[in-house]
Formats: C-alpha cells, structure tokens, sequence
C-alpha cells in the first residue's frame, strides 16, 4: 500500500469514489467537469489542503481500474484541510473530508489505515485535533469512526446555498 497525495491523474479515480459509496465505479466513466477541475487545482494549489490517496497492485482487485500508474489503484480517498484557529491553544485542527474506501475492498483494515496514516499527518503538522463529519445515513462509518476514537461531540449543521 502506498499513501501519498493524489495528482490531477488519480481525479477520474477519487471522483469514482465518491459518486457511489456501495458499488465500484469505473473512473473510465466518470465525467470530469470544469468545476471538478478548478476544485482539485485549488486544492493542490493550497497549502492548507491535501488530497490523499491510499494506493494498491491491481491484482486480485478485480472490476473497474481507477488506475493511477504502473498498476497502481487507487483504492481509498480522503481530503485533509488544516484550520488555524485560536482555540485549542491556537493549534490548527485538522478536517477530514470525503473518506471513501472502495467498496470491493472494505472490510481489510484500509479505512483503518487510511485515518491512521491521516491522523499522523495531523499530528506531525501540530494539530491539536482531528474532526469529521458524516452524514447521518451513513451508520456503519459512524461505528466506523467511533471505534477510531472519535466522539461524538458536537451537532453539525448545514445551509446549502443556491447559485
């Protein structure tokens, strides 16, 4: 397995991930759009911002490739966006986004060591917190992230704006 951050090539892949968190999309089908585009440039761009990948062979995996290169798949995603704030003693907090394992290959400990090696990441940058959150239809990531160590803190709230 490698984790790294993801590169405008593993775009079709990660959008895959996140079109359908029950089946495996094939990236070939996925439709790129000009607001995809300008999203993962700004995030590459940000210093405050990664898209992380968690990458495997493509043997044995089986249906659609998500390919990055050399047989690489990319078999888990999230993003990562670090707040600087003046709480916790002025520490940034990390924000864990988009977490998304295939769904062909859930149930092996990927999504424990992708929120692992993210967690590092957050430590070794100096965050003093790591939060998420998750739609309230998505049971299973909840016992998920609480078996991790999450707690359930606070009550999220969303506006959604129109354009």
């Amino acid at each position: 397995m490698i984790f790294r951050e993801a590169t405008r090539r593993d775009l079709p892949a990660v959008l895959a991930l996140l079109a359908d968190e029950d089946s495996v999309v094939d990236p070939a089908q996925v439709v790129i759009g000009e607001a995809h585009e300008r999203a993962f440039a700004a995030i590459e761009a940000d210093p405050r911002n990664e898209m992380l990948v968690l990458t495997g062979g493509a043997g044995g995996v089986g249906g659609a490739g998500g390919v990055g290169g050399a047989g690489e798949v990319v078999l888990g995603c999230l993003q990562l966006t670090y707040v600087p704030g003046l709480g916790q003693n002025g520490q940034e907090r990390a924000l864990v986004e988009a977490v998304r394992i295939r769904a062909d290959r859930r149930g092996a400990g990927l999504g424990v060591e992708l929120m692992r090696l993210a967690i590092e990441r957050a430590r070794g940058r100096g965050c003093g917190l790591v939060q998420l959150t998750s739609n309230k239809r998505r049971t299973a990531a909840h016992r998920f992230y609480e078996r991790l160590g999450f707690a359930r803190s606070h009550e999220g709230f969303k506006l959604h704006l129109e354009p």
